[in-house]
């Protein structure tokens, strides 16, 4: 299995007992949709470990304490442990309407209600305090930041995102 074929889950945080049990903190707005998993796979330099759940439960919020096979005492533990969590993308929750997965929307189209197709979305910028559409047009780039009231629509058959941008800022870059 490759990065590029998984969605990261979270990171082992800490320890949890003596008996090789770690507490996995989930990156996710739906933690409860994880409780039951019969598999993770754990990062080891860049190379993805499948490990396999003997049980699970959450401790509180976005904490799932997790008992893994052939993690059986604190050394076991410590080999894992801050180590980032994937799983295959197939296990993703569909969305529908206009949430969307960033991985899910690179190469779809963008069309502004003011400027037409404006181009491609070629990544997803997360690194800014506001995640942006990075679009390519040609040899420009634009920069369009994700917020809900700029998307107006998801069209996933068509793979197409409508969006109505404020006057000026596609203008910035064009």
């Amino acid at each position: 299995m490759q990065k590029k074929d998984c969605f990261y889950l979270g990171k082992i945080v800490r320890k949890h007992s003596f008996k090789g049990e770690v507490i996995i903190k989930l990156d996710t707005d739906e933690p409860e949709l994880y409780e039951n998993m019969d598999a993770i796979f754990i990062d080891f330099n860049n190379s993805l470990v499948p490990y396999f759940i003997e049980k699970s439960f959450f401790q509180k919020g976005d904490l799932l304490r997790v008992k893994l096979e052939d993690v059986n005492n604190e050394e076991d533990a410590d080999a894992i442990l801050k180590s980032d969590v994937y799983l295959p993308l197939q296990l993703l929750p569909k969305l529908t309407g206009n949430k969307f997965y960033y991985h899910e929307v690179i190469g779809f189209t963008v069309e502004d209600a003011n400027h037409g197709n404006i181009g491609i979305i070629e990544a997803i910028n997360d690194n800014a305090a506001q995640p942006l559409f990075e679009i390519k047009n040609g040899d420009k780039e634009i920069l369009v930041p994700m917020i809900d009231d700029f998307i107006k629509k998801v069209d996933r058959k068509s793979k197409t995102i409508f969006v109505e941008t404020p006057e000026g800022l596609i203008d910035m870059f064009v």
